[in-house]
């Protein structure tokens, strides 16, 4: 065997006793994961993509054949990706918006907070039934932040949920209440954003 030879040799047996720890540590964390039941999940942060991992998990969902609701708050005045494919290719998905559009276009608090308090309506209609897998709060933050909802009856109601089902809300800021009591928060950052170049957002990719 020549230098080569033993050298490309040691390689391989490093890599494979490095691949054998690193399984080691993930079978073990797969056993100690005994719990079964719903989570919760914040998807949170500044970055894009906390709505586009959200109907990931949306898509996962549907291919298991799980039940889903998705209420979307803030978003609902121009049409979006989701909502075309989730209404005409997805009817089993209960989903709904809250229609008014951002809260800087409305200019309207007290019609903001009457819209929040009737979308909610659907929300807690869905985190009260057992039979949903998986809801998405989509952009419910916002509510939170801006005090358009009571944070307490929120966090109340995602605690108090079924037991087996999960649970997604998306937005930035929130409030350190809510991030508490989630099972799996992911802040997203921005380290860069086509928009703040002057590139228009684009059909399918942001919207």
């Amino acid at each position: 065997m020549n230098d080569s030879e033993d050298g490309a040799t040691r390689k391989e047996q490093k890599h494979k006793a490095a691949m054998q720890k690193q399984k080691a540590g993930v079978d073990a964390s797969i056993a100690a994961a005994d719990t079964e039941r719903g989570v919760s999940v914040l998807l949170t942060g500044n970055g894009k993509g906390k709505s586009s991992s959200a109907f990931g998990m949306v898509m996962r969902a549907l291919g298991y054949g799980q039940k889903i609701g998705v209420v979307q708050f803030i978003k609902g005045v121009q049409l979006s990706g989701e909502e075309i494919y989730l209404r005409e290719q997805c009817p089993q998905v209960d989903f709904y918006q809250m229609g008014t559009g951002f809260t800087w276009d409305t200019q309207d608090r007290k019609s903001d907070i009457a819209a929040a308090q009737s979308t909610w309506q659907e929300a807690t209609r869905m985190l009260d039934d057992s039979s949903f897998d998986l809801v998405v709060l989509d952009e419910l933050t916002y509510m939170i932040a801006f005090d358009y909802l009571d944070e307490k009856m929120i966090i109340d109601a995602i605690e108090n949920r079924p037991s087996q089902q999960s649970v997604v809300v998306t937005g930035r800021g929130g409030g350190s209440k809510l991030a508490a009591i989630m099972d799996t928060v992911s802040e997203i950052k921005e380290v860069r954003h086509a928009y703040n170049v002057g590139i228009k957002a684009r059909k399918g990719v942001d919207y």
